[in-house]
């Protein structure tokens, strides 16, 4: 089955060749479909035509991982290789960034060894030294305030599910961390209302808020910031959620826990979105968060949105590192 992304006739004119990928507040509508398309096409041809697409023979990707991930390393390093390429997986045992060599050194060194960064690292302010002091592309794995490979992810899969993005109304509930940064800086763009519910003293910053407004206002979309789940969910396509207590957030479990009470997605929540709701989460999922009556259902689409985290990053790399055209067909919105 052809995943055909709705595409305008202008993303057809996109190169990203040489580009850093950081977050999706620096691109545009049309950058975004592209990386969409290209991500669809690569499914197509390699996991249903069985191709064999060795567009990335010869080159190789150093991947820094200050935080552990099943999804970000596996998606990587199966993608990379499939291409023809070479991963080189790096860990905080392996590198210090910015300990016994600066990020700027670091990053100066991998240039001479590699095609291309993924780090996946604590601080966004990481991510930015690298890019400034590398001569070849950097890759945001996951940072403190972005997780955009994620969302291309997602975005795929809502895409491959529903035919279409533009219209759809994608519901977050719960913290409001770098997964919401990220949707928040590209659903606009694709057309895609987006209500949020956060508790208290848990909502996205505010700079992020700010820049969300404005693309909403700019693309004609809906933007709710709310306390309370199931106004959030009205009306939904989608429900989102991610962990509410994240990697070096241990110590405060006990407290995140009961501040995010109310918050878990069970058929309650659905019972108030439209009748065609699908489930989203990133995982690793904890019962808390959902209920394995929505995680396990028919409307939950993690496994697909898992497996898609390869095709996206792989539609990434190819679009930064190539000139490369999909051979599949794009449709116009």
């Amino acid at each position: 089955m052809v995943c055909c992304v709705v595409c305008s006739s202008s993303c057809a004119a996109v190169n990203l060749k040489g580009r850093s990928f950081l977050t999706l507040k620096d691109f545009s509508s049309d950058e975004i479909q592209r990386l969409l398309w290209v991500s669809g096409d690569l499914k197509h041809r390699i996991k249903h035509q069985q191709q064999y697409l060795p567009l990335l023979q010869g080159k190789s990707i150093a991947m820094i991982f200050e935080k552990r991930s099943t999804r970000t390393r596996m998606s990587t390093e199966t993608g990379f290789s499939l291409l023809g390429g070479h991963p080189c997986f790096l860990t905080s045992q392996d590198i210090h960034l910015g300990v016994n060599e600066s990020c700027s050194d670091t990053a100066r060194v991998l240039s001479g060894f590699c095609d291309i960064v993924l780090a996946r690292v604590y601080s966004h302010s990481t991510l930015e030294d690298l890019d400034e002091a590398a001569s070849i592309p950097i890759i945001n794995g996951l940072s403190d305030l972005y997780h955009p490979i994620q969302i291309l992810a997602d975005f795929l899969t809502l895409q491959e599910h529903y035919g279409s993005l533009r219209g759809l109304t994608v519901s977050w509930i719960g913290d409001g961390n770098n997964v919401l940064h990220s949707f928040m800086m590209t659903a606009a763009k694709l057309g895609v209302h987006l209500r949020i519910a956060t508790p208290k003293g848990y909502e996205p910053v505010q700079s992020v808020i700010q820049e969300a407004q404005k693309l909403s206002k700019e693309h004609g979309t809906q933007l709710l910031l709310t306390s309370d789940p199931m106004e959030a969910a009205h009306g939904s396509n989608v429900l989102v959620t991610d962990t509410w207590v994240s990697m070096g957030q241990e110590e405060e479990k006990k407290k995140r826990l009961k501040d995010f009470e109310g918050y878990q997605i069970t058929m309650k929540t659905g019972s108030v979105c439209k009748p065609d709701w699908t489930f989203l989460h990133c995982l690793p999922r904890k019962m808390e968060e959902v209920d394995d009556e929505v995680f396990y259902s028919s409307r939950s689409l993690v496994f697909p949105e898992a497996e898609n985290r390869k095709w996206t990053i792989m539609g990434l790399v190819v679009s930064l590192l190539t000139d490369y055209t999909p051979q599949t067909p794009m449709l116009k919105f």
